[in-house]
């Protein structure tokens, strides 16, 4: 789901995909996205407990390598 999105299709996209593991965030202000420095779609942020960045992926990103950076958590 993406900023263009609705937080109704966002909340139907976890709930037919069955995501669990992970909070979702909603964030209509975009303070997130100037936080982050996120400056497009798709942007994958992975972070830790503490909320910091470990690591990213701008554009396209691999599923395993974000599976693989998790693991390591």
């Amino acid at each position: 789901m993406g900023a263009q999105d609705s937080l109704a299709l966002a909340e139907e996209f976890v709930q037919s995909t069955g995501t669990s593991s992970f909070t979702m965030i909603w964030d209509e202000s975009f303070d997130t996205w100037r936080y982050y420095q996120v400056t497009g779609q798709p942007t994958a942020i992975l972070l830790d407990q503490d909320g910091k960045p470990v690591q990213g992926w701008r554009g396209i990103f691999p599923p395993e390598e974000v599976l693989e950076a998790v693991s390591v958590l």
